[in-house]
């Protein structure tokens, strides 16, 4: 029985949708990406391409030198944060440069999702 639970939990994990479940990514070492969703952090070594077909798909803005945020995810915008859900939990916001932050918002704005 606790074989199976385990089981069950792996696959959770390995079987996310980047696109759909993912609030925020960070590029480390080569090949190596930490992957932020609602309930998770997962950090997972893949190619070289698919980084290159997430960055390029339009649907993830780069906020810093190694991080990456889902556009569809972006709640709300607050002191210097881009904020994923109503908690107050650090784990499910990213921090942004002033400059930055205006740019994202303009960026958002520009594609039709309204300037939070």
């Amino acid at each position: 029985m606790m074989k199976v639970v385990a089981d069950d939990n792996r696959n959770v994990y390995e079987n996310f949708e980047v696109e759909k479940d993912i609030y925020y990514f960070k590029v480390g070492k080569p090949g190596m990406v930490s992957f932020h969703g609602r309930n998770y952090n997962i950090k997972k070594n893949i190619t070289t391409e698919q980084l290159n077909s997430y960055i390029s798909s339009g649907r993830f803005i780069k906020v810093n030198g190694s991080c990456y945020v889902n556009k569809e995810k972006v709640l709300s915008f607050t002191d210097g944060f881009i904020c994923f859900d109503h908690s107050a939990s650090e784990a499910k916001q990213v921090h942004v440069s002033k400059w930055r932050l205006q740019g994202i918002k303009n960026q958002l704005s520009a594609q039709g999702k309204a300037a939070m």
